[in-house]
């Protein structure tokens, strides 16, 4: 038997029969958390759809547990799945506490009568999801933030097996959004629940996700381990990023370089050069920077934003021709910005301060900032 309680053979999905996208062969086992993610309009969306019977399937496979998903009844696979689609929920006269509480509804009889145990059920779902505040609020009169939490909540009382979310933290700030991931987490591990949603913050993708499908095109572009995903170029690839390019270390986006004759010098290292970097890209200035060893956190920033970047191999010592160079090119500047101290391997940059101070360059000493 498959410990894969969602997964899909040569599923094909798209509307009208028409096939927008092909050879789907994804898998998710109970305490995983799968993530989908893609440029708008790739096709996201639209698979998790027919994943959750909201779309019928153009060809291919939905499995969930030991069943195909076409012979489940709509109301035994609520019992399984909950879903968060991103259409609004239409409500007449309904409090907040009223929509959590038809997440219960798969698991009454056919009056819809709720038990003492599934109040208590609700109750401890709103407070679970930070929203037991809202609980006698008008949902037609509360923010898209608030709805998107209400109707979280909701999934979370049908206790399901799987949960579907599409782009669950739109309309979020950055608090409930992390509060919502944190949430997901949690719910996958300590409920043994499988999780499949997309997103678009891709630093939160990696780190909330096990594993990672990419959709662009009319196939799955890549799928994998998370730390595959984004541990590579793929990111890149998957956007067709031109203008600007993804750090996989720090998990973010980085803005277009400012291209030309470098007219400051940021002298830094271990992570100190990083706002001073950003904020010269910001105002369009060209900039240099170095001397850093290929394994600092300063120079996957230079690597991207720097109009000229000088270096040494990971691990090695400042040598006399990166201090010769980086002279070459602090003459052609008009200041010497200098964010951090010097340790045994970068001691020669000290002589690029005496170097500067020679030439009468503007200095600006940021160390203490750090």
């Amino acid at each position: 038997m498959s410990d894969l309680y969602l997964k899909t053979s040569d599923l094909s999905v798209g509307y009208d029969g028409k096939t927008l996208i092909h050879d789907i062969n994804i898998g998710v086992k109970r305490g995983q958390v799968l993530t989908l993610i893609g440029p708008n309009g790739s096709g996201k969306s639209t698979i998790l759809k027919t994943l959750t019977k909201y779309l019928k399937t153009i060809a291919g496979t939905v499995y969930v547990g030991e069943h195909q998903l076409d012979t489940i009844s709509n109301r035994d696979l609520a019992k399984q799945v909950s879903v968060v689609l991103t259409q609004r929920l239409k409500t007449e006269m309904m409090t907040c506490e009223d929509v959590v509480a038809t997440g219960r509804y798969p698991h009454t009889g056919r009056l819809g009568i709720l038990s003492e145990d599934d109040r208590r059920i609700v109750r401890e779902t709103m407070e679970q999801v930070n929203i037991t505040e809202l609980k006698d609020r008008d949902y037609r009169r509360i923010s898209d933030g608030q709805r998107q939490r209400v109707l979280l909540a909701r999934a979370i009382c049908q206790q399901p097996q799987v949960i579907v979310l599409d782009e669950p933290t739109s309309y979020l700030d950055v608090r409930y959004k992390l509060e919502l991931l944190g949430t997901m987490r949690r719910l996958a591990q300590e409920k043994n629940i499988a999780v499949v949603m997309s997103l678009h913050e891709l630093d939160m993708a990696e780190r909330v996700s096990d594993y990672v499908m990419c959709v662009k095109g009319d196939t799955i572009a890549h799928y994998g381990p998370a730390e595959e995903i984004f541990g590579s170029d793929l990111i890149t690839e998957l956007y067709g990023l031109k203008g600007g390019s993804y750090n996989p270390l720090f998990g973010c986006l980085e803005m277009q370089r400012t291209e030309g004759t470098p007219e400051v010098f940021v002298l830094c290292g271990g992570g100190s050069g990083v706002h001073v970097m950003r904020s010269l890209q910001k105002k369009q200035i060209p900039f240099a920077a170095g001397i850093l060893q290929e394994n600092d956190v300063d120079w996957l920033v230079a690597n991207a934003l720097a109009a000229k970047l000088i270096s040494v191999p990971a691990f090695s010592e400042v040598g006399e021709a990166p201090v010769q160079e980086a002279m070459e090119c602090i003459k052609g500047c008009r200041k010497l910005i200098v964010c951090s101290g010097f340790g045994p391997a970068n001691r020669r940059c000290e002589e690029l301060i005496a170097f500067a101070e020679k030439l009468g360059k503007d200095i600006e000493d940021k160390t203490v900032q750090h």
